[in-house]
């Protein structure tokens, strides 16, 4: 699946979560977005040499790393105050830099280590796990430990910090329905599919 796909597989999750759960016209927009990312998500994993045959163009994952810094300042200039406000808005503005000054692997290395010490300095744990996720994403090779059940199982503990960071009812459910949408549609049982994903990683190497 292209991400196209895979987005509005994850939204289509996120509005699903909402609906179940009853949830107004707001957290519903949150709930949406949310799935629609996190359906995005695995394939931050993709080596810039595959750019053609798979999901993400380079250019794509240099806009993410931005949007990453746009947001972080956003969060730094409206939730925090002082000293810790202008720190924050500095992490994000490196992240934009960076973000246009180098290749897309160690792009994504450094965006990690950025998120991650931005994370630890405003004490937000999902954005520091989030940033430890990015710097393995950066490392590993495509469809492996990002799509595999220790990858959903590592973004679960992502989900459920930022849903106590939101206070937002049904955060956790559409971060791991999106996720989840997203290795169910690189399954090899679709005929779509040339590849499948290594589930079971490290313990197996079989693509279901």
């Amino acid at each position: 699946m292209n991400g196209t796909a895979h987005m509005a597989a994850g939204s289509a999750a996120g509005f699903i979560t909402a609906n179940s759960i009853g949830a107004d016209l707001e957290s519903a927009a949150v709930l949406v977005t949310i799935g629609g990312i996190s359906g995005l998500m695995p394939d931050l994993d993709i080596d810039g040499k595959l750019s053609n045959k798979v999901t993400f163009s380079p250019k794509m994952i240099r806009a993410a790393a931005a949007v990453i810094g746009l947001l972080m300042m956003i969060y730094s200039f409206l939730e925090e105050a002082g000293r810790d406000q202008w720190i924050g808005m500095g992490y994000g503005a490196g992240i934009l830099l960076l973000s246009s000054l180098i290749t897309q692997r160690r792009m994504l290395a450094i965006t990690g280590i950025a998120v991650t010490l931005g994370g630890w300095h405003i004490h937000e744990i999902w954005l520091f796990l989030l940033g430890i996720y990015i710097l393995i994403a950066s490392l590993v090779s495509h469809r492996s430990y990002t799509h595999s059940l220790i990858g959903i199982l590592y973004f679960s503990f992502i989900a459920r910090y930022l849903e106590y960071s939101l206070m937002i009812e049904g955060v956790f459910e559409a971060c791991m329905l999106g996720y989840a949408s997203h290795l169910a549609g690189d399954m090899k049982v679709l005929p779509f599919n040339r590849r499948g994903v290594k589930l079971f990683l490290p313990f197996s190497s079989k693509e279901m």
